[in-house]
């Protein structure tokens, strides 16, 4: 009973999380916010990002209030999880840091996914119009660009898709895993880590 309870509270909480995500990764491409699929995550997040925008100002590319509010649905999942698994909470630090871990883990993730979405996406349909296939390529091209001008012009195979997904894994093991093993987070607490 105990695994089915975390794995409802991981996946239903851990897709509101995604789509949190998406928007912050889309105000940081500054993304077009009237494709269909963009305005579809506006509005699943818009009523408890909403309150939070009152309060807490825009700075820069980016709504604080979005990124406020990703820390506190990793918290809360986080916090459900244990209370499931019938631990008990840890000090406010730890699971701060936690949900920090847990959230970044979350932004690799998506990342990864993007791309390995789009390049599927320009294998079966590379010349679509497709609101979904533009959407990752906002949401990718923040990060390809930079390692496109990188590697050497190979005739027409982009390898740049491999040195970032060879980097987002370095980030992963180095940084994320690293981080959640120093700071005694249990495993399976946070999905992929």
């Amino acid at each position: 009973m105990t695994n089915a309870g975390v794995f409802v509270v991981q996946t239903v909480f851990g897709l509101y999380l995604m789509l949190v995500v998406i928007r912050f990764m889309l105000q940081l491409a500054k993304a077009d916010f009237y494709n269909p699929l963009a305005q579809a995550v506006v509005k699943l997040t818009q009523p408890f990002i909403g309150p939070l925008q009152k309060v807490m100002p825009k700075t820069g590319r980016f709504s604080l209030a979005t990124l406020v509010l990703g820390f506190l649905v990793q918290l809360l999942i986080i916090v459900l999880v244990l209370f499931i698994a019938g631990f008990g909470l840890p000090n406010p630090v730890s699971l701060a840091i936690w949900s920090l871990i847990g959230l970044g883990s979350q932004v690799l993730d998506l990342l990864f996914f993007a791309i390995l979405a789009s390049i599927v996406l320009s294998w079966l349909a590379p010349q679509t119009n497709h609101p979904g296939a533009y959407l990752l390529q906002q949401l990718t091209e923040p990060v390809m660009a930079p390692a496109r001008r990188m590697l050497p012009n190979l005739g027409g195979l982009d390898f740049s898709p491999i040195l970032v997904f060879i980097i987002i894994n370095l980030l992963n093991m180095l940084v994320i895993q690293s981080l959640a093993q120093s700071f005694g987070m249990p495993r399976g607490l946070v999905m992929g880590l």
